[in-house]
Formats: C-alpha cells, structure tokens, sequence
C-alpha cells in the first residue's frame, strides 16, 4: 500500500538509487522497466517525483479531425482523469505520437500551472517544452526537447498504455522520476523499497568512504570491495 510514509521515502532519494533498490528487490540486474536517453529537465532539476501514472496521447503535427466542441470536451475529460487518484498522488505520462515528437508543445505556462492546481506532481513525456522561464518552478516536467509552438496540439485519447523513451507504462503504473529518468515500481516490490534502499546506501559507504578519505589506494579498494560484498 502506498502510505504516506512510503511516498516520503520514496522521494528522499534519486531514481538511480530506486533502480538499484529495485535490483535488490529482484534479485538481479533488469534492462528494462525505465527509461532510456536524456531528458530535459524543466524549468530546472527537482527533486524526485513519485506518483501513479495517468496515460495521455497527443499529436501536434496536424490538425485534429473533432470540432471544437467535442475537442474541449475531450481536454475536460482529460483533466478529470488526471485531477485524482485514489491511491496517492499522479504523474503525467504523456506519449507525443507524431513521426518527430516536439513539434507541437502540450507543455507551457498554462498546462503547467494547470496541471500543478489540479494536484498533479509531475509531467514525463517524450514531447517538448516552452515557456522555459514562466514554468511552475515547483512542478517538475521531464521532456524529450524544448520548442518554441504548440503548433496543432491535441489530446488523442488518454488512459491507454503509452511508451515514453523506452519506457512502456500502463494508467495506474507507480512511477519514481527525476533529472536522470523514470523508473515503474512494480507492486509486489513496493513493500521492500526503504529495506533495499537502505542496503543500497549501506553496500555503497565502504567503497565512497575509503575513495573519499585522501589516502585512497588500489589495496584500500580492494578491502572496501570485499566489505561491501559482506554486507547483507
């Protein structure tokens, strides 16, 4: 369950660190399951969002077919669907569908705004960005680039599987982001997380504190590995 006190823990670390957490969790290594590329973190980097992923679609190369009444409808029900979720706070995953994804921005000042009133926590799309500079500074937008129009942007449909820089994520997946990427939490892991975050940072002091202490050798390494090895 995701109890308040799990999402601070969550939070309180990077998404690099969940995805070792996650490896602990599995018993291994994984190639998949988050994202691959840079992104671009906008307006700045913030702190790691946590949240279950509302799925949009979008397209921005040509105009949508619908009428304006029935387009406004959509964008409406969009925003319900995005505004609450039971289980805990919401990120945005948005799938920008065109052949060159970007050409049309959804996210700018206003959808930022929107969006953050709304009480969403975040934004992962592999679409563009504008407004770099009226953007939120508290509501965190992980892009695929940084574009000037939103050209014919519109909403396709929303709360379908979507894939994002790799990354396939179902409406409900739980999603830990930040500047490095995003990464799904799957549920039956969920409980273990601040355990194996826990030996993650406790695996890692050994071999930071003897490279950190200004008489750092290859005998020292060597004696920190097998000490972070121990650790269990």
């Amino acid at each position: 369950m995701l109890t308040p006190e799990l999402i601070q823990a969550l939070r309180a670390v990077d998404t690099p660190t969940i995805c070792n957490a996650l490896e602990i969790a599995m018993g291994g290594r994984v190639a998949h399951g988050f994202t691959y590329g840079t992104l671009v973190a906008a307006p700045k980097p913030l702190p790691a969002v946590v949240g279950i992923a509302r799925t949009a679609r979008i397209r921005a190369s040509t105009p949508s077919r619908l009428d304006a009444a029935t387009m406004r409808g959509t964008r409406l029900a969009y925003y319900r669907h995005v505004a609450s979720h039971p289980l805990g706070p919401v990120i945005v995953v948005m799938q920008d569908m065109d052949d060159r994804p970007g050409t049309g921005s959804f996210w700018g000042e206003v959808n930022s705004a929107v969006h953050e009133g709304l009480g969403v926590g975040g934004v992962l799309t592999n679409g563009s960005v504008r407004d770099i500079g009226d953007l939120s500074p508290t509501f965190p937008i992980l892009a695929g680039s940084v574009g000037p129009s939103h050209a014919h942007v519109h909403i396709v449909d929303f709360g379908q599987p979507v894939e994002v820089f790799g990354l396939q994520v179902n409406d409900g997946d739980l999603i830990h982001a930040d500047r490095h990427g995003a990464v799904i939490i799957a549920p039956q892991y969920l409980a273990q997380m601040p355990e194996c975050i826990d030996l993650v940072k406790r695996k890692e002091a050994p071999l930071l504190e003897a490279a950190r202490s200004g008489r750092f050798d290859l005998g020292m390494l060597e004696e920190a590995m097998l000490h972070a090895d121990e650790i269990h």
